[in-house]
């Protein structure tokens, strides 16, 4: 029995924020000092780090979940199936529904039970969840629903990654920049065309717990008491590129595909540099070179929307929207990502 990807769906909020947009932000450090650098010199460096120049903020009348819904409508369109039909629908975001102007989190109900509600799917065996592993949420949300249908328990599933970052960011923080919003979905079946081959996961939790957290705003004059997404990103990037290669080779060993196979590798859009530094090490581990084109990237125009960046990236590449990048019957590629957890996690998978 072949389990694959047999629709995809993807939603990018319309409202477009440019590096230049944060020409006027006061950025502080994370001590309330201010930068000796003017903020056309800070951008500069972010945009040559990270390789972003523009990001996507959700509409202020749309939530996480009802990005989850326009994406996942599409997905369902796409794969041709009966909503009825779907067994499961694994919702993977971080910080639930968080409205517009506001900043706590509203996960009750959960996101995938609003996601059912707004698909209006009547089947009571339809069985929604939502999933929080960071960024890697997606990929593992793919990997439950494979066992699921694996061991007989589904047939159909619907798995969606979707999240508003932007609602959630300290905007005296630099990071902030990084951050943007976004909704990719796919429909996993039984007997499709495509195949996973195998699958990895893995969880850091001894130094690494606290790389990513919610933390207080760096300005001494919010009394706020709000919390905000906040990062280590020095340790995230020593992290990420010593162990996702590791998990990659691993995982591809596992699928018994040789590296010469693999024709693309969908790496979540965290940071241009530091994905192209975890590819470049992975093929470096086979005594390779990196091949052009091997690695899809859309971070310079959508930011960094967490779990939604790589469904996002695969529905955009599948329906021939990204430049220079196309998938064929028969490609193999591998999925991986890294993120709050610290969490790794891969899978192989042929088109």
């Amino acid at each position: 029995m072949t389990i694959g990807i047999t629709g995809t769906g993807c939603y990018l909020p319309t409202i477009i924020t440019s590096n230049e947009d944060f020409g006027n932000h006061e950025f502080l450090n994370s001590d309330g000092t201010i930068f000796n650098s003017p903020n056309t010199v800070i951008i500069e460096k972010f945009k040559g780090i990270t390789g972003i120049e523009k990001r996507r903020y959700a509409e202020p009348n749309l939530n996480t979940s009802h990005l989850a819904f326009k994406a996942a409508e599409k997905a369902i369109a796409d794969a041709g199936i009966d909503k009825e039909e779907l067994d499961y629908i694994i919702f993977a975001h971080n910080f639930g529904d968080v409205a517009h102007g506001q900043s706590q989190g509203d996960t009750l109900p959960s996101l995938a039970t609003r996601v059912k509600h707004q698909l209006k799917i009547q089947n009571p065996k339809c069985v929604a969840y939502d999933l929080l592993f960071g960024c890697p949420g997606w990929i593992e949300g793919v990997i439950q629903a494979y066992a699921f249908i694996k061991s007989g328990i589904a047939k159909k599933c619907l798995v969606i990654g979707a999240e508003t970052l932007s609602r959630i960011v300290d905007k005296y923080d630099r990071d902030s920049m990084i951050y943007s919003d976004g909704a990719g979905a796919t429909i996993i079946e039984a007997n499709a065309e495509g195949n996973i081959l195998s699958h990895a996961s893995a969880t850091y939790a001894n130094d690494e717990a606290y790389y990513l957290f919610f933390g207080d705003s760096y300005s001494q004059k919010d009394s706020s008491k709000t919390k905000y997404i906040k990062m280590h990103g020095r340790k995230i990037y020593e992290f990420a590129v010593t162990h996702v290669p590791n998990a990659m080779r691993d995982c591809l060993e596992r699928s018994g595909v040789g590296i010469e196979e693999v024709k693309k590798i969908f790496i979540h859009q965290a940071n241009e540099k530091m994905d192209e530094a975890i590819v470049k090490r992975f093929y470096k581990s086979y005594g390779l070179e990196m091949p052009k084109d091997v690695m899809p990237m859309v971070i310079n125009q959508l930011g960094n929307s967490s779990v939604a960046t790589i469904p996002t990236l695969y529905d955009m590449v599948r329906k021939g929207k990204v430049e220079n990048q196309e998938i064929k019957k028969g490609d193999v590629a591998i999925f991986a990502s890294v993120g709050a957890g610290m969490n790794i996690n891969a899978f192989v998978y042929r088109y």
